[in-house]
This record gives C-alpha cells, sequence and structure tokens, in this order.
C-alpha cells in the first residue's frame, strides 16, 4: 500500500467517545498533534451536543461505554437524527454479535482494544481518504476552471498536467522538454503559457526545472 500522508488530517475534526479518562487523555493527547480539531467526550449526550454545534467529519466511539452503547449511538445518530458521519468503533471484546451489529450499520472500521496510535491514524486516514479525494478532484477543478479563464482554452492539457503533477509543497519540477514527452504541446505554446502565469506570479521559478504555483495568486472568480 502507497504510503499515507498523515498530514492531510490537519483538515479534520474527530469527535472521540470513549468514558475511561485515562484513554480519553491519552488518546486525545496523541491525536490532537495530527488532526484539526479533536473533541474528547465521555458521553454520548455529550457527543451529540458537540455534533450540533460543531463541524465533525469522523466519529471514534468505544461500544462498551459504562450505560450506553456506541453502536446504539450511531445508529440513532443515523437514523434518528439524520447524521451521515464515517465512524471507527473501538472494543475492548471481539463478540461476533459486534462485528455484525457494525457491518449492519456500514461502520467504517473496527479496532480491537488496546488501541495502537499507530492503527488508529492508518485507520482515520483510510477512512476519510474518499473525502481527501474529492478535496482535490475540486480544488484541481477549481484551478484549472479559473486558469482557463485567462488562458487560451487551447491549452488546457497543459494546466492540467502542471496542477495535477504539484507535489504537496504546490512545487512542480518539469524541464520544457519533460512536458513535451508528456503533453501533446509545442515549445512555444509551453513557453507562452509559462511566461503567462509568471506574468501574473502564479506559477515563480526557484530554479531550472523547479517552479512554485502559489494559488493565492489566482484571480477570484467571483470578483469583476
Amino acid at each position: 500500500m502507497q504510503k499515507r500522508n498523515l498530514d492531510l488530517l490537519g483538515n479534520f475534526n474527530v469527535l472521540y467517545l470513549e468514558d475511561e479518562p485515562e484513554l480519553l487523555k491519552h488518546t486525545f493527547s496523541a491525536l490532537e498533534d495530527f488532526v484539526g480539531t479533536i473533541f474528547p467526550v465521555p458521553t454520548c449526550e455529550e457527543a451529540l451536543k458537540v455534533l450540533k454545534t460543531n463541524k465533525v467529519d469522523i466519529i471514534i466511539a468505544d461500544i462498551n461505554l459504562k450505560y450506553e452503547n456506541g453502536i446504539e449511538f450511531l445508529r440513532s445518530l443515523k437514523y434518528e437524527h439524520g447524521y451521515e458521519i464515517p465512524a471507527i468503533l473501538t472494543t475492548a471484546f471481539t463478540d461476533t454479535e459486534y462485528l455484525l451489529d457494525a457491518i449492519k450499520l456500514k461502520i467504517d472500521d473496527y479496532i480491537v482494544k488496546p488501541i495502537s496510535i499507530k492503527d488508529l491514524l492508518n485507520s482515520i486516514h483510510d477512512t476519510l481518504l474518499p473525502k481527501m479525494q474529492q478535496k482535490e478532484i475540486e480544488r484541481s477543478y477549481n484551478m484549472i476552471k479559473t486558469i482557463s479563464a485567462i488562458i487560451d482554452g487551447k491549452q488546457i492539457e497543459l494546466i492540467k498536467f502542471i496542477i495535477k503533477n504539484l507535489d504537496h509543497d504546490n512545487m512542480f519540477n518539469y524541464s520544457y522538454g519533460d512536458i513535451m514527452e508528456k503533453v501533446d504541446v509545442s515549445k512555444p505554446t509551453v513557453i507562452k503559457v509559462f511566461r503567462q502565469l509568471a506574468e501574473k506570479e502564479i506559477l515563480v521559478k526557484i530554479q531550472n526545472k523547479k517552479y512554485f504555483f502559489d494559488e493565492n495568486k489566482l484571480p477570484n472568480p467571483n470578483e469583476e
């Protein structure tokens, strides 16, 4: 499996439902450095309050709470309150009944205690991956649409290639020759597009074959 980029978790908020104080504190401390915001709560009532007042991207819930049941809580969220939020269940028990209930409810993952923070982070990442991919698709589409408004539409394939090959730091590492091997464009076309992007400070040359793509310099399509 491709190495997971856990830095992406910083864009998401987590609701963590666990009634064991030490475990709640320990897991909260371990996760808070990776996720956007983590809401640690010991009861279903408090969990519901968080959901009503905050944006939550994923729920981690223990099954066997002192007076409640995590599966029943998730079921009520879905069928009584209308929440469709990805969820991971944790439990110290491996009873088939719990597993079947989780499957019926279409829970995204099921982790047996003691919790491995590495496994939990990987599970959060894999559960949220479709959301990450959708955000990336929307981001790329918006950038392509915006740039196409200021550059000849005939060069759209070149624009797509640039955006598709940005690394996580928005760096683009290709020479003109590299680009022409991948995209059916002429050198004058590549030079023209790079010059137009450079004039608007969208594509900044750092060194030979290395450019920084500055999204902040993209024009606002809502502004005239």
